[in-house]
């Protein structure tokens, strides 16, 4: 009967750390998807900035794009757009619901070359320094960008990253005292299981043994639980919120990512708390087994 007693106590308590570990997990792994989601419309955002390339209007069409092509090998572009004068005015047109030219009597709109920058690239320091190199170059008759949104855009991108990041260490913070402690309780409710194997001799390896391989397959538990989880929430809310696009092909390497960094995190967390809680309640005197 006791060894029946002990046997449910042990399961109860494995059951609960198992628990814990995934309730755990599945926060973790929900804040790490609005984060990767966040990140991807932060970069949607910044590579939508957009720099204009005036060209003079006399400029050959195969000058430009040679020059079109020059800004295709450029470590900053994203991508580019040629416009045409022609196409230019066709734009306009629509826009203006008229024919402006058969009024001005020519075509006055000058040949463009629209480019995305690379979001790495979209900030401050980086327009200027494209601006500079884009002006040397004497095709170039002026270069046309929003700096004020640029500068906008990257200071509350800037005040958005920090609050993330606080968030999420305080969250991963909370995660791992969750775990710890609960694990500690599970250790601390056979501390005295620990002192009568150390008591007969047992070696300390051998003592934390069958501890450290509970804990193992219950952080392992813990982690797929919480993946299933986590990943069942995500799959549910773009069922039901397609605008969100929260699964993508090109994100599922990056989902795989933050499933297996829940699998290391559970693992990782139980094993070194399972290690700690024993190894303090090996060097504690009966005595202060008693107290505590």
């Amino acid at each position: 009967m006791a060894t029946l007693s002990f046997r449910n106590r042990f399961r109860t308590a494995s059951a609960t750390i198992v628990i814990s570990i995934t309730l755990a997990l599945i926060m973790l792994g929900l804040l790490g998807a609005m984060l990767l989601k966040a990140r991807s419309v932060s970069d949607y955002v910044r590579e939508n900035v957009s720099v204009m390339v005036l060209l003079d209007r006399d400029a050959r069409e195969a000058d430009i794009i040679n020059l079109q092509k020059t800004f295709d090998r450029a470590p900053w572009r994203k991508s580019t757009l040629y416009i045409s004068s022609k196409d230019a005015a066709e734009m306009m047109k629509k826009e203006l619901g008229e024919d402006f030219i058969a009024t001005l009597g020519e075509n006055p709109l000058q040949p463009t070359i629209e480019i995305n920058l690379k979001a790495a690239y979209a900030n401050t320091d980086s327009l200027a320094f494209i601006e500079q190199e884009l002006r040397s170059d004497t095709r170039i008759k002026d270069v046309i960008y929003q700096k004020d949104l640029v500068g906008e855009l990257n200071s509350r991108m800037g005040s958005l990253g920090l609050v993330a990041t606080i968030v999420s260490a305080a969250l991963l913070f909370i995660a791992v005292v969750i775990i710890f402690i609960t694990v500690r309780l599970s250790i601390y409710s056979q501390r005295f299981l620990i002192r009568t194997m150390d008591l007969v001799g047992a070696t300390q390896r051998f003592i934390r043994r069958p501890f450290v391989w509970r804990g193992l397959v219950n952080g392992i538990m813990g982690a797929l639980l919480a993946i299933a989880a986590t990943s069942g929430v995500i799959l549910a809310l773009d069922r039901n919120f397609r605008d969100l696009q929260l699964v993508q092909l090109g994100d599922v390497q990056t989902l795989a990512l933050l499933a297996l960094l829940q699998l290391v995190l559970g693992v990782g967390i139980t094993w070194i708390s399972t290690v700690m809680a024993v190894r303090k309640y090996l060097r504690q005197s009966t005595d202060a087994l008693y107290r505590n």
